[in-house]
């Protein structure tokens, strides 16, 4: 990639996910810019930039997903580096944004983390943000500085219709997601369908009413996130039981804590379709259902508009 005002395109990664860097550094045909990553024996994370990048427009890869804590403390303290370094300009690339549940005040006394994590990427001195799928859209408000906000649904709906379903209808998991499950829905040319649930808890849901019709249909669930996989796996019971033919799933982030890959593979969801934003290969390998498709070509076309200073728009339509 050609210099230009903003200076030499540089992309370097901290540690959460190396390979999807990698892919995006082949897609730009440049280097990972050399860096080192240690933590001292307490925890604490230690970083130096090994090449020169005074004047470059950096990019830094790093999902802050688990451990969330640690991921988040090393694309800030590689921030730090970065600019330290003299850099012209530095995006945080963020393919899955930790914290973002936390969006607004749910009960009293309890934070807005999602904020919070803003407001600390914002201080330790980056200047845009590129993230994708975020939990709530108006997380981009929280920034003080210029976001560009991916969707993965043109991946998604390119592996769908590929699969070519005849009798499909898309679910939205719950209220909040009928914005996202009706653009899927609107793509694929189906119809639209909600499920009801109450949240007990933590990572805790029941799926209790079926808004829509499911029966002799093949049902797809579309969500941002997979967690713990207690809301699908309830979510497809509760569909079968309604009379679906089967039911399938995808989802942008792949948390996939706790019990999920063991829930997954003992219940009845037929595949779940996610994408590379959070590195699953080993969990992925555990279960034949888990189909991962990759945002590195997306990333990397953002990547080289954002550079270029042109439109990313155009990387929305589908």
């Amino acid at each position: 990639m050609k210099s230009n005002n903003n200076g030499r395109l540089v992309v370097i990664s901290g540690r959460s996910n190396l390979f999807l860097a990698e892919e995006i550094s082949k897609y730009i045909n440049v280097s990972l810019c050399e860096r080192e990553l240690t933590n001292f024996s307490d925890g604490e994370i230690f970083v130096q930039i090994k090449e020169n990048v005074r004047g470059s427009d950096v990019f830094v890869v790093q999902p802050t997903s688990s451990n969330v804590n640690d991921s988040l403390m090393e694309l800030l303290i590689m921030i730090d580096a970065i600019k330290r370094a003299s850099a012209k300009r530095i995006t945080a690339v963020i393919p899955y944004f930790g914290y973002a549940r936390q969006d607004r005040k749910v009960s009293s006394r309890t934070p807005i983390t999602a904020k919070l994590v803003a407001d600390l990427i914002t201080a330790s001195g980056t200047d845009r943000v590129l993230s994708m799928d975020l939990h709530a859209g108006q997380i981009q408000g929280f920034f003080g500085l210029p976001v560009d906000h991916l969707y993965a649904a043109p991946i998604f709906v390119d592996y769908i219709k590929s699969r070519k379903h005849e009798n499909l209808v898309v679910f939205s998991p719950d209220a909040g997601g009928v914005e996202r499950a009706r653009s899927y829905a609107k793509a694929l040319g189906v119809g639209l369908g909600i499920i009801d649930k109450r949240r007990e808890g933590k990572n805790i849901a029941q799926a209790t009413h079926i808004i829509g019709e499911v029966k002799g249909l093949d049902v797809l669930i579309v969500d941002d996130m997979v967690d713990t996989a207690g809301t699908l796996t309830e979510s497809v019971k509760a569909l079968l039981n309604a009379g679906a033919n089967s039911v399938s799933a995808c989802c942008t982030h792949p948390v996939l804590s706790g019990p999920a890959i063991d829930r997954i593979y003992k219940s009845d969801l037929k595949e779940l379709i996610t994408t590379n934003s959070i590195d699953i290969r080993e969990k992925a390998s555990q279960c034949p259902k888990i189909t991962v498709l990759s945002v590195s070509k997306l990333l990397s076309n953002a990547i080289e508009r954002i550079h270029a200073e042109t439109s990313v728009s155009s990387l929305f339509e589908y």
